[in-house]
C-alpha cells in the first residue's frame, strides 16, 4: 500500500508542478470569468453607443412612436431625424457621420413602408433592432385603423399560462424537476469534460514513462495493478483539485453577478440542491471516472510514443462522446426507451442512470442493478486492464491499432 501512494502522490506532485497544469488551469478559470462578464464584456467591445441612425420620416408621423417604443425597450439604438434629401443622408453615412439611415413611409393603404441604407449590411444585430421596432410600430398603426386598443392586443397576443400538475404523488413538481434539470445538465458537463481531458491525461502520463523507459522498472518492482491504479487516482486528486478551483471561482462569480443574471444560481438549482441528487452525482461521476480511467491506461500502455496517444483513444473518446448525445437527448424526453436501456449499459449509465435517477421517480432496484453492473465492469477491466497493462508496457514498436491488446496479453503469459 505504501508503494501505492508513493506513486499516486508522485504522479499528483509532478502533474501540479507542470506548466501545463498552470496554463489549462488560468485559460479555464479565463474562460469562466469572460462567461460570467459576456453581456459587459460584448457591451465595452462593441462599445456603449451604437451610433445615431438618421432618419427620414416622410409622414411626420412615425419617428415620434417609433422613438417611443425604443425609450420603452431601453435600447442603446439612437434616431436623430434628418432634415435633408436620401441622397445627402447616404452621403452623411459614407461620411460616417450615421451608421445607417432610415427613410419611413405610408403605402395608399397606410402600411408602414422602410428603407435601410448603410455602408454594409453586415451588422445584422442593428438591422434586426430597428426591424422588431417597426414590426411594433406597424402593429399598433393596425390595430388603431381598426378601432382596437393596444392594451386589448397585448391581452390577444399575451402567453397562455398552464401549469403542469402530474397525476402521479410519487413524480416530481415542475419546480423540482426545474431545480433537478440544472443540478443534472452542471454534473453531465462536470463528468464528460473530467473523462475526456483527465482521461487522456492518464494515457499520455504512462505513455511518456513508457518511451523514457523508466516502466520497465516500474513494473518490475510493483505490481501492474497498483500501479495502474495509483496513476488513475493519482491524476484523479489532480483533477479534483482543478475541479474545485473552477467550481469556487464560478460560484462566487455567479453570486456577485447573481442580481444583474436574474438569479443563475436559482433557476439552475444550484442553491436548493437535492442532497440525493448531489450524492448520486458524486457516486456516478466516480465510478464512470474509474471506468474510462481503467481504459485510458490500459490504452496509453499499447503505445510506445506520446503522439500515438490521441490516435489509440480514438474508440474512447467516441463512446464519451455518444454517452454525453444521448444524455442531452435524454434531458428532454428522460422516459425515452434508448434512455432507459443505455442507462444500464457501463459506458453510458453514468450519464443516463444519473439522469433518469435525477428527473425521473425510479425503483431503487434499478439504481442498484445499473451501480452493479458499472462496478462489475470497472472490475473486469481492472483485471483485464493490469494483465495489458503489464505486457503493454513491454511492448515496443508502432502501435497501430486495438490488435496490440492480444500482443500485450501474449508477453505477460511469457512471464
Amino acid at each position: 500500500m505504501n508503494k501505492f501512494w508513493i506513486i499516486s502522490s508522485h504522479t499528483y506532485l509532478s502533474r501540479i508542478k507542470s506548466k501545463m497544469f498552470y496554463i489549462s488551469t488560468i485559460l479555464i478559470l479565463v474562460f469562466i470569468v469572460l462567461m460570467t462578464n459576456f453581456d459587459s464584456i460584448i457591451g465595452v467591445l462593441s462599445g456603449e453607443d451604437e451610433g445615431k441612425v438618421a432618419v427620414i420620416d416622410e409622414t411626420g408621423e412615425l419617428l415620434a412612436p417609433l422613438n417611443s417604443s425604443l425609450q420603452a425597450s431601453e435600447t442603446e439604438l439612437k434616431l436623430e431625424p434628418f432634415s435633408g434629401s436620401v441622397a445627402e443622408g447616404k452621403a452623411a453615412v459614407k461620411d460616417e457621420k450615421y451608421v445607417a439611415l432610415l427613410t419611413l413611409g405610408l403605402d395608399e393603404n397606410r402600411v408602414l413602408e422602410a428603407t435601410y441604407y448603410a455602408k454594409n449590411i453586415s451588422n445584422t444585430n442593428l438591422q434586426s433592432d430597428i426591424q422588431q421596432h417597426l414590426q411594433q410600430l406597424k402593429g399598433r398603426l393596425a390595430t388603431e385603423k381598426l378601432g382596437i386598443e393596444q392594451a386589448q392586443v397585448m391581452e390577444i397576443f399575451s402567453p397562455v399560462s398552464m401549469k403542469a400538475v402530474a397525476l402521479d404523488e410519487s413524480s416530481k413538481s415542475e419546480e423540482e424537476l426545474n431545480h433537478a434539470r440544472g443540478i443534472v445538465y452542471v454534473m453531465l458537463m462536470l463528468l464528460y469534460f473530467a473523462v475526456l481531458l483527465y482521461g487522456t491525461l492518464i494515457a499520455t502520463d504512462v505513455a511518456t514513462e513508457k518511451s523514457s523507459r523508466v516502466m520497465e522498472v516500474l513494473v518490475s518492482s510493483v505490481s501492474p495493478v497498483i500501479h495502474m491504479f495509483a496513476k488513475i487516482v493519482g491524476i484523479a486528486l489532480l483533477g479534483l483539485t482543478q475541479v474545485a478551483i473552477f467550481i469556487l471561482v464560478g460560484f462566487f462569480m455567479l453570486q456577485a453577478k447573481q442580481e444583474e443574471m436574474g438569479g443563475m444560481l436559482e433557476s439552475l438549482g444550484l442553491q436548493n440542491v437535492s442532497v440525493s441528487i448531489l450524492l448520486y452525482g458524486v457516486l456516478f461521476f466516480i465510478l464512470g471516472y474509474f471506468l474510462y480511467a481503467t481504459l485510458a491506461a490500459m490504452l496509453g500502455s499499447l503505445v510506445s510514443r506520446v503522439e500515438e496517444v490521441n490516435q489509440m483513444i480514438i474508440p474512447m473518446t467516441f463512446l464519451i462522446v455518444i454517452a454525453f448525445l444521448l444524455a442531452m437527448f435524454g434531458m428532454g424526453a428522460p422516459e425515452a426507451t434508448i434512455v432507459t436501456i443505455t442507462s444500464y449499459i457501463p459506458f453510458f449509465s453514468p450519464m443516463l442512470m444519473f439522469i433518469r435517477v435525477g428527473l425521473l421517480d425510479i425503483a431503487i432496484w434499478e439504481v442498484l442493478l445499473s451501480i452493479g453492473i458499472l462496478i462489475a465492469t470497472i472490475l473486469i477491466f481492472a483485471v483485464i486492464g493490469a494483465r495489458v497493462y503489464k505486457g503493454g508496457v513491454l511492448l515496443y514498436g508502432k502501435s497501430s491499432s486495438l490488435k496490440d491488446i492480444k500482443k500485450a496479453l501474449q508477453l505477460t503469459k511469457r512471464e
